[in-house]
């Protein structure tokens, strides 16, 4: 879940490592270094325990000089966030930065120890410096020591390496971790995510498992596990610089949550067929004989992306008639699921990186079921390795806690539903859904434009010591997320639930001091919902009503009241979605946190 970067050319490294590490942080921040090849030919390592901020005060303000260097933000696994524990590591001419974790570095760490390497850090990272090292020292050359000891390893890795020997080469090597290659006029890059060099190239690489990249000046070669060489065609990213900056936002989640309109109009776009009134199933890989033979769909996710599956399910099995399971994906692959070759399995992840969310996929894929991954990033390994891949064209996400990534996926699997719908004899009549859906983009808008008052509703929650997130039916995984979202960036602990289960445990805890976020829609629970907030003020709660009903009985049984807008029920889940997250982030800044970068959280899970 670390940010790592490489670069070699004839710029000033030191900056450009900086700049990406920046764009990075969003991956780990609680340490951060730098290792660069001096005017002298040294190789030179700063490091701190902090972010991006207190790195480039460590450094100062010398003008120090490079066209070659390494650099990494940390989100600690294996050590505490101390500067000893800090990357890039070093072992005397070798230096290497690492996102992963390496499973068998105990193992390793103590034959090591057997042979007289002394270790300086608590790190798994540590030992494939050392390993690197001992071959080198051998006389291996450079890139044959380094793709000899990853292949002792066991895990996963993202790694650039440099040699005060020998300058003028990076060596990157990956496995399970991502890893891309930007192209520059005359230099190169090695990074986790492309927000770090897109101000320089968008003409890209995304390396795979088990290859090895030697970037010097000169260009770029890549082997093959076996060090053959290849070649790997290059890849032209359509995001923007600009996309990946705050615009003028106080964060880049208030920043994100704005741009959903645009990102869902984005991910509508060209993917509906107006005249015919359905979504173009194409869009998604599919043909007519694989929608045929569909019995059964499995949707796996982590996170928020789950919230988006366990809504998604509610959209297929309504629209579609057609059975669907949701799993989380680190249950998953340990559960023994009953998949095969008539089943679609379906990972859903921002990223395309999520650990658990590949790993749940490639179970799948061996069980022989079809695999569609719905992502956000283009030539990630989710999209490279599942059979059919939907993007949802959020454009980056930097903020750690998701949002538009997160409507964007509602948005994909509601294309997905009215799609199959439309091909499915037994299914439900999609006439008018894809008229809703090219309104909601306008209807957010709408949503955004009662800002002042749901920053009013923050400034009397915020003192709460805790919440309780209700809602039934398609709207309780949007109560799920919105304890999740308040929970990930002020701290507070939330807890969603469904309303018809109340009485089962959580009633207890309703008293004077805990507000009850209630989501209300209009529809078949209408009545039961209202009988669950007159059970809430009963027992003196705070009753906090976002809702598209504005009668008289519901504002009555609300201490804090937000009107929203109605389209249909399925997408509610978007409109009711907005508030949370506002609600959510006022909060958390009123309180003084960390709304980007909270506390013990990365944004992209690349291990288990």
């Amino acid at each position: 879940m670390c940010g790592i970067i490489g670069y070699i050319g004839n710029n000033n490294a030191i900056e450009l490592i900086l700049d990406g590490l920046k764009k990075l942080e969003y991956r780990g921040y609680d340490s951060a270094g730098i290792a660069f090849i001096n005017e002298s030919a040294a190789l030179e390592i700063v490091r701190c325990k902090g972010k991006i901020s207190d790195l480039i005060n460590k450094l100062g303000h010398a003008s120090i000089k490079s066209n070659t260097g390494i650099g990494h933000t940390r989100w600690a696994t294996h050590g505490s966030p101390t500067e000893n524990n800090a990357h890039p590591h070093r072992v005397e001419s070798i230096a290497l930065v690492h996102n992963g974790i390496i499973e068998n570095f105990i193992e390793l760490k103590k034959d090591l120890l057997k042979k007289g390497v002394r270790f300086s850090s608590d790190t798994d990272t540590e030992v494939i410096c050392h390993l690197i090292h001992t071959y080198y020292q051998d006389g291996y050359p450079f890139d044959e020591a380094v793709s000899t000891a990853i292949k002792l390893i066991r895990g996963s890795y993202a790694i650039c390496v440099i040699n005060e020997k020998e300058p003028d080469r990076i060596i990157c090597a990956k496995k399970d971790s991502p890893l891309v290659i930007g192209l520059g006029n005359g230099e190169f890059f090695a990074t986790s995510d492309v927000p770090a060099f897109l101000s320089n190239t968008r003409d890209v690489i995304f390396m795979e498992d088990y290859e090895l990249a030697i970037l010097t000046k000169e260009g770029v070669i890549f082997n093959n596990s076996s060090g053959e060489a290849i070649y790997k065609k290059p890849t032209t990213i359509t995001w923007s610089p600009s996309m990946a900056e705050k615009g003028g936002y106080r964060h880049f989640m208030l920043k994100e949550i704005y741009e959903q309109p645009r990102a869902i109009a984005d991910t509508i776009t060209g993917r509906v067929n107006v005249e015919k009134n359905a979504a173009n199933l194409y869009e998604f890989g599919f043909d007519e004989d694989l929608i045929t033979t569909i019995k059964k769909i499995y949707i796996t996710a982590c996170g928020t992306s789950w919230h988006s599956a366990l809504c998604g399910k509610y959209m297929i099995e309504q629209l579609c008639r057609i059975p669907v399971e949701v799993d989380i994906a680190s249950e998953f692959r340990y559960r023994q699921p009953i998949i095969g070759s008539s089943d679609l399995f379906i990972s859903i992840t921002q990223s395309g990186e999520t650990a658990d969310t590949l790993a749940a996929m490639r179970e799948a894929k061996k069980a022989g079921a079809k695999t569609l991954t719905i992502c956000n990033v283009v030539g990630s390994t989710a999209a490279r390795e599942a059979d059919f891949v939907f993007y949802t064209h959020s454009g980056p996400e930097i903020g750690v806690a998701s949002t538009k990534a997160f409507v964007t996926q509602l948005t994909s699997l509601y294309l997905l539903a009215t799609g199959l719908s439309s091909r499915n004899p037994v299914a439900q009549d999609c006439q008018g859904l894809i008229d809703d859906l090219l309104r909601l983009p306008s209807v957010l808008e709408e949503v955004l434009i009662s800002e002042p008052e749901i920053e009013h509703m923050a400034r009397v929650l915020s003192k709460a010591s805790g919440f309780l997130f209700l809602a039934r039916g398609i709207l309780y995984p949007i109560a799920l997320e919105g304890a999740l979202k308040l929970k990930e960036i002020s701290y507070i602990h939330a807890e969603g639930y469904p309303a018809g289960e109340m009485k089962h445990g959580p009633i207890a805890l309703i008293d004077e001091n805990l507000p009850v976020v209630i989501l209300i829609s209009k529809g078949m629970l209408y009545e039961k919902i209202i009988s669950n907030i007159e059970e809430v003020k009963s027992r003196g709660g705070k009753t906090v009503v976002i809702s598209n009903s504005d009668e008289p009985a519901v504002r009555e049984l609300s201490d804090l009241f937000l009107w929203v807008p109605s389209l249909n029920n399925f997408l509610n889940t978007v409109i009711m979605t907005v508030p949370l997250q506002l609600l959510a982030y006022h909060i958390a800044v009123i309180k003084g946190c960390d709304v980007d970068q909270p506390r013990n959280l990365a944004k992209s899970v690349t291990v288990e």
